[in-house]
């Protein structure tokens, strides 16, 4: 009996064997190449599959997923002689699992091989001024050359970037000066443009307030003058209202006197010539108000008091006040 169940013990675990076999699980974004005695059958794809035991073999799993692949740094050779390091990044998606398991043997290296000749076809027609600042123009002339070349091969090539250019240590240490000294002369410019418009608008603002203070001047003057003028016409309108007589005017010549002599530095002061008649005026009045019979006083020299002059007060209009 015992050889019996050792039989059944080898049967039952071919079984299992050949269930495991024959059911394959393939997981999401994911494909298998299936073979049948090495010729490629079919390609499974995701979910639940089933295959013959023992016949059918599993020839490659394949990601179906977008990759990122990181090449180290390339050696490349500008349009100027100069000798650049540039490190690229590869973003690809196997789109066919058949033709990337046959038509290629490492797809990996391929395209990184792929990468590095195209590179060194693009910067050897660049100069390094170029390469440093035409980025994009490197990326799409990359991707146009690997998507043509990837297409047979079951591979997208979705993008591809330049993760760093550098260029030769001397080189470097020239641009940093050539940047500093760019950097020192835009200072400078835009120190001398600040310094040009701050005096513009200070003059611009010493100008308008110029013509501010002029303007206003100019409207106080008026003013002044209308003011005066105003006065003037009151005082004149009041005169002739009142009918003002010689009287009162050489009253008012006497009031005007002080004011004529007011000031430490007046030395000179002129009288009108009217002020003779003014006071002739005047006098007449104190003459008209004093009694008749009033003596009047003698002359020194023996005839009637002497009275002054208004021709000669005419003749001699400046008095010193000294």
């Amino acid at each position: 009996m015992q050889p019996v169940i050792i039989v059944l013990i080898i049967l039952v675990v071919l079984a299992f064997i050949a269930l495991i076999k024959t059911i394959q699980v393939i997981p999401q974004a994911s494909a298998a190449i299936v073979e049948r005695f090495g010729r490629y059958t079919r390609t499974l794809n995701a979910g639940l599959n089933i295959v013959v035991p023992f016949i059918d073999t599993i020839r490659n799993r394949i990601d179906l997923r977008e990759q990122v692949v990181p090449f180290p740094p390339q050696p490349v050779i500008t349009q100027d002689n100069l000798v650049v390091n540039i490190d690229t990044v590869i973003y690809y998606q196997v789109t066919d699992a058949r033709a990337a398991t046959y038509e290629v043997a490492s797809y990996i290296q391929a395209i990184e091989q792929l990468t590095v000749t195209t590179l060194r076809n693009i910067i050897g027609s660049m100069d390094l001024e170029s390469t440093l600042t035409s980025r994009e123009t490197i990326n799409a002339g990359l991707r146009g050359v690997l998507d043509e070349a990837t297409g047979k091969w079951g591979i997208r090539v979705n993008r591809v970037e330049l993760k760093a250019i550098e260029p030769p240590t001397s080189i470097q240490d020239s641009m940093e000066k050539q940047m500093r000294a760019d950097r020192d002369k835009r200072a400078a410019i835009l120190t001398a443009e600040g310094a040009r418009q701050a005096s513009i608008l200070t003059a611009e603002g010493q100008k308008q307030a110029e013509v501010l203070r002029a303007e206003g001047q100019a409207q106080a003057a008026v003013l002044r003058a209308d003011g005066e003028a105003a006065a003037i016409r009151t005082v004149f309108e009041a005169i002739h209202e009142g009918d003002a007589d010689q009287k009162l005017l050489a009253y008012q010549y006497l009031q005007t006197l002080p004011e004529i002599a007011k000031g430490d530095a007046n030395k000179l002061w002129i009288i009108p010539s009217e002020i003779g008649d003014a006071l002739k005026g005047l006098g007449g009045a104190f003459t008209g108000l004093a009694p008749k019979d009033a003596p009047r006083p003698a002359d020194t020299n023996g005839g009637a008091a002497a009275q002054p002059s208004m021709e000669k007060r005419r003749e001699y209009p400046s008095i010193d006040p000294e």
